[in-house]
């Protein structure tokens, strides 16, 4: 094949590159007084999105699919997970994308979300055993879903990124876990954040987190109600959408 037709094909595959489950999530630190966000840069070395300030997230590996937590996400979250999730919808899959965003978080920035614990089973996964070795087990319900983005066509690697946020009273162990994939992490501002080198998208969610927690501040009912904004591309044109129970 020619260079020209190899390059062709090379990029076909990252159009039609299948987007992969992934989430994020935001801790959230008003102890200041005012609200303030973790945020860390990504490497330079990376292929995704180098450079960039980003929130602690990854891709869902098989292994958050089967593991113990001390309670469950909130139902309406779970049900807006499930809304328009591609493939093979199923509880257990918004259940490991939740998860995958606890496991990352704290592998990333050594934050611990969840609450003491020991699993009744051996834990198998090399991904899970650093965190239950901390004696805690993951706590859904300090989650909340509010955003959710697929990775426009002709990226390297594309993502259906779900994004969570969790109040900083959730976080149980902080410890010196860091996989070294995000540099300077530190709690910014959201002033503070709009004038940091951040994807596009990261821009538009914080807007949806603000008005997110505006929600959440007057009660449960509120945010449980609320409908979480979902940003793709289809037909060629970037389309917003509101998933809604």
């Amino acid at each position: 094949m020619s260079e020209a037709g190899q390059a062709s094909r090379g990029s076909d595959k990252i159009l039609a590159a299948k987007p992969r489950d992934s989430s994020t999530l935001i801790i959230v630190d008003t102890s200041s007084g005012e609200q303030r966000i973790l945020m860390g840069k990504r490497r330079m070395d990376q292929v995704f999105m180098p450079g960039k300030y980003v929130f602690p997230g990854g891709r869902v590996d098989a292994a958050d699919r089967d593991v113990e937590v001390v309670d469950e996400l909130h139902e309406s979250d779970v049900a807006k997970l499930l809304i328009d999730m591609r493939e093979t919808p199923s509880a257990a899959r918004a259940r490991a994308i939740a998860l995958a965003a606890i496991r990352e978080t704290f592998e990333e920035t050594g934050l611990l979300v969840g609450a003491k614990g020991t699993p009744q089973r051996p834990v198998e996964a090399e991904s899970w055993q650093a965190f239950y070795a901390q004696g805690c087990m993951p706590k859904l319900s300090q989650l909340r879903f509010f955003a959710r983005a697929i990775t426009p066509p002709g990226r390297p690697r594309r993502y259906d990124s779900r994004f969570f946020y969790a109040d900083v009273s959730a976080v149980a162990v902080r410890t010196d876990v860091n996989d070294g994939e995000l540099s300077s992490l530190d709690w910014f501002t959201f002033e503070e954040m709009r004038a940091l080198d951040l994807p596009a998208i990261t821009r538009v969610v914080l807007e949806d987190l603000i008005d997110r927690l505006k929600l959440d501040a007057e009660g449960l009912a509120a945010g449980a109600s609320a409908a979480v904004p979902f940003y793709r591309h289809k037909n060629g044109a970037s389309r917003r959408q509101l998933l809604s129970l």
